[in-house]
């Protein structure tokens, strides 16, 4: 089935997420997941930040010119936009946002699709990252849960493996 015509060129972009302190959270879509920083937006009258983190195909580059960059930012699929109001990084008494999955039940989670599940475990683990779900808990094999800075949950999941679980059903 393709898009209607009234929807041509419509474009999942980003999914928004409210952190409580950027370095941290900037460097865990970086370093754990392999993200890239594609651009910032810092709104000094209204105290908060975008940080726009995504992933780049082999050999593609980040355009120099700031209009390209943020029209190429805002027509790319799939980013993450990781939210800052400032001040929550130095607030001891801020307890963090809902992450969705406690009650009520909300948002859920961001999935993203890696070659080897077990191998993506286990660089995790090495990391020190929190599980939600290991590959082998649970009915659902060969699929993974793990928890960014700010208590959201990640899906981890191979394409392959996770169309053996579902086309059963």
């Amino acid at each position: 089935m393709t898009n209607k015509a009234e929807t041509a060129g419509f474009v999942m972009n980003q999914t928004m997420l409210r952190v409580k302190d950027p370095k941290v959270s900037v460097a865990f879509y970086e370093d754990v997941l392999g993200m890239t920083l594609l651009e910032t937006f810092r709104f000094e009258e209204m105290n908060f930040s975008l940080y726009f983190v995504g992933y780049l195909e082999p050999g593609e580059t980040i355009p120099e010119d700031r209009t390209e960059r943020v029209k190429w930012v805002f027509g790319r699929p799939a980013l993450v936009e990781l939210t800052h109001n400032w001040g929550t990084e130095n607030d001891h008494a801020f307890k963090g946002y809902h992450d969705g999955n406690a009650e009520p039940q909300g948002f859920g989670h961001i999935g993203i699709s890696v070659p080897d599940v077990y191998a993506a475990c286990e660089r995790f683990e090495t990391l020190g990252i929190e599980f939600v779900k290991r590959p082998d808990d649970g009915k659902m094999k060969g699929l993974a849960f793990i928890k960014d800075p700010d208590g959201y949950w990640v899906e981890i999941l191979n394409p392959d493996g996770l169309a053996k679980i579902v086309s059963k059903q």
